[in-house]
């Protein structure tokens, strides 16, 4: 949702001293302040719900200038993969100055607070006034934009609900899992809301019809979701000092340096399919897509060049630990090429723009020509593979699609067949692969 937000700005009064606000929430980058939710009549006068520039979850309420209330954790949110259900819950007529205002994480209330202010009895709120516009996914000064994802962000009038409305705690894995039917206890309330709930609408999925408008740029579905998380690019493994720009929710990264980037997820077991596509690069030969394991590698090798990475360059070449032989055609800027990782024959095919290279066969587990052999997964570094893209020698800009059914903000122009029903890809998954996923993972 970079520079991308929605608003809405209630036309009915609502309840301005008893509300919640929950959202679903997969953070896209770090370190500066990204606004979750935000309601702001002038400079002055605001509700903030952000994370701030050490990556501290901050609620704040002010009016007139000053601050009426405010939470920011001690603790600091930096896991890149996960979502995180953040409720905030406001209700000023409770006699419990300690209870007016509360923090909840993926169910669980947060405690430890940096800074607690406390707000006063029957304060009223800046978020839920008449005619103050509520923006989601900005700082209401087209600023702080979020970069990441967002779904099921569902605003409650007039009760503060416990977070067990919008989750409950898994009874076989012990995580905070999503509920998709939201019941509120007394009712939405006048200016109550869902949106974003499965799929890139403002338009209000509860027993309102309080719908938001896009404010800017675009909103881009993804099948990436509480439920079932998929792999990205990861902005927390790079490998080299230089220059990584990660957009599109970190599934688009664009790396001055040899080592390129890693995904989020691997696999140490199983099949799985995935797609990337070069965007732009500055040395035709040496572009090179692939699997590696060793996401802590330092050193000066180039995608592909260490041992445990197996990559196809765009020279149509295969490399491995600085090795290189003759392997498919040659592929340029706007191709796709497919990856399918077999870890059970421990096997590896390429295609590109839906052609299996080298007349690989990845459903028949085969040594033919096309099946390049790879070293178990647990006889490796770190005990599984990752996707990797990058540049031997230069710069290179890599659109992945893990089987959001995007590269970058366009999508698949016609979705191939998957026997596993998990992801979207732009070619058919070879039978028996499934994406890199969560859910895929644990198929």
């Amino acid at each position: 949702m970079a520079n991308t937000y929605l608003s809405r700005t209630p036309s009915s009064a609502g309840n301005r001293q008893t509300w919640t606000i929950s959202a679903w929430i997969k953070r896209g980058a770090l370190g500066s302040y990204q606004n979750i939710c935000c309601s702001r009549s002038d400079a002055n006068n605001a509700m903030h719900l952000c994370f701030d520039d050490v990556d501290r979850l901050f609620y704040q309420h002010y009016l007139g200038s000053s601050v009426q209330g405010e939470l920011k954790t001690n603790r600091k949110f930096r896991d890149l993969n996960c979502w995180y259900n953040v409720v905030i819950t406001f209700d000023s007529t409770n006699g419990t100055a300690g209870d007016r205002q509360k923090m909840y994480i993926n169910g669980v209330e947060e405690t430890s607070f940096a800074t607690d202010t406390n707000i006063g009895v029957n304060q009223t709120s800046d978020w839920n006034d008449i005619s103050n516009p509520m923006y989601i996914g900005q700082g209401g000064a087209s600023n702080n934009y979020w970069t990441g994802s967002m779904s099921y962000v569902a605003f409650i009038d007039g009760t503060a609900e416990a977070p067990g409305i919008f989750g409950e705690t898994d009874s076989t894995t012990g995580e905070w899992k999503i509920k998709t039917s939201i019941t509120p206890s007394s009712g939405w309330g006048t200016n109550g809301f869902l949106i974003l709930k499965d799929g890139n609408t403002g338009t209000d999925q509860s027993t309102n019809s309080n719908n938001f408008a896009v404010g800017g740029g675009t909103l881009t579905k993804t099948e990436d979701c509480p439920s079932n998380v998929f792999a990205t690019w990861n902005p927390l493994t790079k490998l080299h000092n230089g220059t990584y720009t990660f957009t599109n929710g970190n599934t688009t990264c664009e790396a001055n340096v040899r080592r390129g980037m890693h995904s989020t997820l691997g696999a140490s077991s199983g099949k799985f399919y995935w797609e990337t596509k070069l965007i732009s690069n500055n040395n035709t030969n040496n572009n090179a897509t692939g699997i590696s394991a060793k996401h802590s590698t330092a050193g000066n090798d180039g995608t592909g060049e260490a041992a445990e990475e197996y990559v196809y360059k765009s020279d149509g070449e295969k490399a491995s630990n600085n090795s290189n032989s003759s392997y498919g055609n040659t592929y340029t800027n706007g191709d796709i090429i497919g990856v399918a990782m077999d870890l059970d024959n421990n096997k590896l095919y390429f295609s590109k723009d839906g052609v299996w290279q080298n007349s690989g066969v990845p459903t028949s587990g085969s040594t033919g020509t096309g099946a390049i052999s790879i070293t178990a997964a647990n006889s490796t570094t770190d005990g599984f593979y990752l996707a990797n893209a990058g540049n031997q020698n230069d710069t290179a800009k890599w659109s992945a699609n893990f089987g959001n059914g995007y590269f970058g903000t366009t999508a698949v122009s016609s979705a191939g067949t998957n026997a596993s029903g998990i992801g979207i890809f732009e070619y058919d998954v070879p039978t028996g692969y499934t994406a890199l996923s969560t859910k895929g993972l644990n198929e």
